[in-house]
């Protein structure tokens, strides 16, 4: 068994029914993990479940949950727990961004709907996963922050802002968790998904971005769960508190 394998782990990744969330747990199956995909639609994850178990038999469950409704999340955990005694690896990957422009004419109720998904509802399912689970068996828990959460930009300054708080709050987690947890994240750029269409689609927006990126081109989801699933793995044993950046080499560029 290499120390990059997951067999014998049980994985909940959050926003599960496409994208990055779809990828990682796809390839936390194929490593062996039983993955446990979660996002708001139950009928989209069952699609997303088969796909996955015709490669890797009887790895994918679905359990639809809200990522910013605190009893959807605790209702997550419990049947987790429930169904498979255990959570080694949690993936913060939910995320919501209603709004783009100007934070000075940004609506308040889309700041609170920005904050209540992409940070106060990470936070509250992390609570329900180490309190439930892993403060008694140990795990890993891999946050999805962004580029956006260390580097300004115009139109997305609000989601920035609760990517900036993950970026934070892993680092806060890694300290009081240790030694038994082990907590990270990822800061990925422009990576071709449906929630980041806008940006990769538009075309003066993707010559930029490629044009600063010394890679030349958009990320995939499958790159950015390959890191996803190192930091969820025993391969990364020594690597806590950390954010890794997955940008093509953009600040190279800079």
């Amino acid at each position: 068994m290499s120390e990059h394998d997951l067999e014998g782990r049980v994985a909940v990744i959050t926003g599960a029914s496409r994208g990055i969330g779809s990828a990682i747990a796809e390839e936390m199956a194929k490593r062996g993990a039983t993955v446990v995909l979660s996002s708001r639609k139950q009928a989209d994850l069952e699609i997303e479940a088969e796909k996955i178990n015709a490669l890797s038999p009887g790895k994918a469950h679905a359990i639809a949950a809200h990522a910013g409704r605190t009893e959807d999340l605790k209702r997550l955990t419990d049947l987790t727990l429930e169904k498979f005694g255990q959570i080694d690896i949690l993936v913060n990957n939910a995320a919501t961004n209603p709004y783009f422009g100007s934070l000075m004419d940004m609506d308040l109720a889309a700041w609170d709907k920005t904050f209540e998904v992409n940070l106060r509802g990470l936070f509250a399912l992390t609570q329900f996963v180490v309190t439930g689970s892993m403060a008694k068996t140990g795990g890993s828990i891999v946050n999805i922050a962004s580029v956006g959460g260390v580097r300004v930009g115009n139109g997305l300054g609000a989601y920035n802002v609760t990517k900036a708080g993950v970026i934070h709050l892993t680092k806060q987690l890694a300290l009081e968790l240790g030694p038994k947890i082990r907590v990270n994240a990822v800061a990925p750029a422009v990576i071709q998904t449906k929630f980041a269409e806008l940006l990769w689609s538009t075309p003066e927006i993707h010559d930029r971005v490629v044009s600063t990126t010394a890679l030349g081109r958009i990320g995939q989801p499958p790159e950015v769960a390959a890191v996803v699933a190192f930091l969820a793995s025993d391969a990364s044993s020594y690597v806590n508190g950390q954010t890794i950046i997955i940008d093509g080499g953009g600040g190279a560029v800079h």
